[in-house]
């Protein structure tokens, strides 16, 4: 009987050492060095706090890959915190799996949303709800109460599909081209796709360039078919609202568009 009682207390004991192990092993950090003057934030977001600065050569230990655009790292103070996933700023040192993971609060990339068709009459919906919402910009992401373009956008999606987007224009206009698979004519857009715009120049075709790719992204909004968008701009306009594309300057102003579903 005592035999068979040390057998298991050594069984259990090799069983939870192995684990153990085996645990360490996978949970193994992967090194970053960083290589140009990044901001250390203290959530995956551009209008995020910062640390301040990590420097050319400092040494961070990448706990996790949130998203297309961030690393969640810890530096050598023990702080916790989220750098870009450039390799102009940081370079991976071995070859180690990073984990990907969904930060409480940050910006996810979109999960697969099986019967896409279902989910964009839902984000559709979940847009045209908020028809007539003000406009502010910076708006608050944790309410509904206002929006600016980009909180609007990413509130369609998120009520809509499940699906968490970056918190600003320009983040939500890489991640679209990450996916692949845009188009710079606005009459190639299919139903739900987000149609990026450079600035406001006037209503003059005249006034914008026909090569837009160097144009920096200042609006978002969700195509809606029918030459149609729906978005929100300025306080002046009423807030969330449906405008006509054709003919006029979001027309000139428009860059490129595509899925932000995979």
């Amino acid at each position: 009987m005592k035999k068979q009682i040390v057998a298991v207390v050594l069984a259990a004991t090799f069983t939870v050492g192995s684990l153990a192990a085996y645990a360490d092993q996978a949970h193994a950090a992967t090194t970053g060095k960083i290589t140009s003057s990044v901001n250390f934030r203290k959530q995956p977001d551009t209008s995020s706090a910062a640390y301040g600065y990590l420097k050319a050569g400092e040494k961070v230990t990448i706990l996790s890959k949130v998203n297309a655009w961030w690393y969640q790292v810890q530096d050598d103070q023990g702080r916790t915190g989220y750098i870009s996933t450039s390799s102009k700023y940081v370079r991976v040192s071995d070859s180690s799996p990073i984990s990907s993971e969904t930060p409480s609060g940050g910006s996810t990339t979109a999960p697969s949303t099986g019967n896409t068709t279902a989910a964009i009459d839902k984000i559709i919906a979940a847009g045209k709800k908020y028809l007539g919402t003000p406009y502010e910009y910076g708006s608050d992401r944790s309410n509904t109460r206002t929006f600016d373009c980009s909180d609007f956008v990413r509130q369609a999606f998120k009520e809509g599909a499940g699906v968490t987007l970056p918190s600003d224009s320009r983040a939500q206009g890489s991640y679209v081209k990450s996916l692949g698979n845009t188009t710079t004519n606005w009459k190639s857009l299919k139903p739900g796709d987000l149609m990026f715009f450079m600035e406001y120049r006037g209503s003059s075709k005249s006034s914008y360039p026909s090569n837009k790719a160097n144009q920096r992204i200042t609006h978002v909004g969700i195509y809606l078919g029918e030459g149609k968008v729906l978005h929100t701009y300025s306080k002046e306009s009423g807030g969330v609202r449906i405008d006509s594309i054709e003919n006029k300057h979001w027309e000139y102003r428009f860059m490129f568009g595509g899925s932000a579903l995979k």
